[in-house]
């Protein structure tokens, strides 16, 4: 288990469970030292957990992840040491807001075309701000078919192939880019995001580059080119060979690395608060993280 853990999701994302104190509260539990709250497009949860790690043994580096495309290819970045009081940030947010509430009704529809079923009191009752994610759909449906007698959502249930974190391994099945499911939300540019992230005093890394980029190291050489300083290297996404690849690349490319779970709660079941491990690392990380973003 490592002392740091730098992609920790609160209640504030819509696919997030717990709130910014609770969170606090699991990180001292599991003995994390450094850790960063990384919602979605939002900053609401830092104030808080700022706030309550207040003469605790723990220290929050406000971080966020903002969802961008580069070349037709939807990205995270994650934004460390910003300034989360800018109110640009709340600007980002609220547009996602809007375009979500409209693409969830298309989500939904599509998936029941699929031949996915579910209870609308359900969905309503997961619901945020009028969203439903893929996440949401996927715990609707299965509760929806607890007798397991739609093939579809056989891999889901307990033992099946994609059970360790069924929700979200649901939404990279059908509704992630490129899936059936999938409904566009415009999102701002790469270089928006790496501007953005910058102009408010933070540094832009690369989240997971394993799950939307894989190991093309052409596309990754052209993210890198438009300002990106740091990779998320160890990933609880990451295989053990992809773990060396991203860091041999950052090295190479003089970029730093970054430790993360992508913790969301129930969303994600198999991640827990830090344990993405990154060896003998920590001290390394850590040190040049934070030497970067106070400058």
């Amino acid at each position: 288990m490592s002392c740091i853990d730098l992609h920790i999701h609160s209640s504030y994302s819509n696919d997030g469970e717990f709130e910014p104190e609770k969170l606090v509260d699991q990180c001292l539990a599991r003995k994390i030292k450094y850790f960063s709250i990384t919602d979605h497009n939002c900053v609401r949860g830092i104030h808080e957990a700022k706030m309550y790690c207040k003469n605790k043994d723990i220290e929050i580096i406000p971080g966020v992840e903002l969802d961008c495309t580069f070349n037709s290819v939807d990205l995270h970045v994650l934004g460390y040491g910003i300034d989360y009081r800018d109110p640009v940030f709340y600007e980002i947010e609220e547009k996602i807001i809007l375009q979500e509430k409209t693409a969830s009704r298309e989500r939904v529809k599509l998936v029941r075309e699929l031949g996915i079923d579910f209870s609308e009191e359900v969905i309503d009752e997961l619901s945020k701000n009028g969203i439903i994610t893929g996440e949401m759909i996927a715990e609707a449906a299965l509760q929806f078919d607890r007798e397991q007698k739609n093939s579809l959502l056989k891999p889901y249930h307990e033992n099946g192939p994609r059970s360790d974190n069924p929700y979200v391994n649901f939404y990279w099945d059908y509704c992630a880019q490129g899936k059936p499911a999938y409904v566009e939300v415009e999102f701002i540019k790469l270089q928006e995001a790496i501007q953005v992230i910058e102009d408010k005093g933070g540094v832009p890394v690369l989240a997971h580059p394993g799950k939307n980029i894989k190991e093309n190291g052409a596309l990754l050489e052209a993210i890198v080119g438009c300002g990106i300083k740091g990779l998320e290297v160890y990933s609880s996404y990451h295989s053990e060979n992809q773990v060396q690849f991203y860091s041999k690349f950052a090295r190479k490319n003089n970029l730093f690395l970054t430790c993360g779970s992508d913790f969301h709660g129930k969303t994600k079941p198999g991640i827990a608060i830090g344990d993405t491990s990154c060896g003998e690392n920590e001290k390394e990380i850590i040190t040049e993280l934070m030497e970067i973003i106070n400058k």
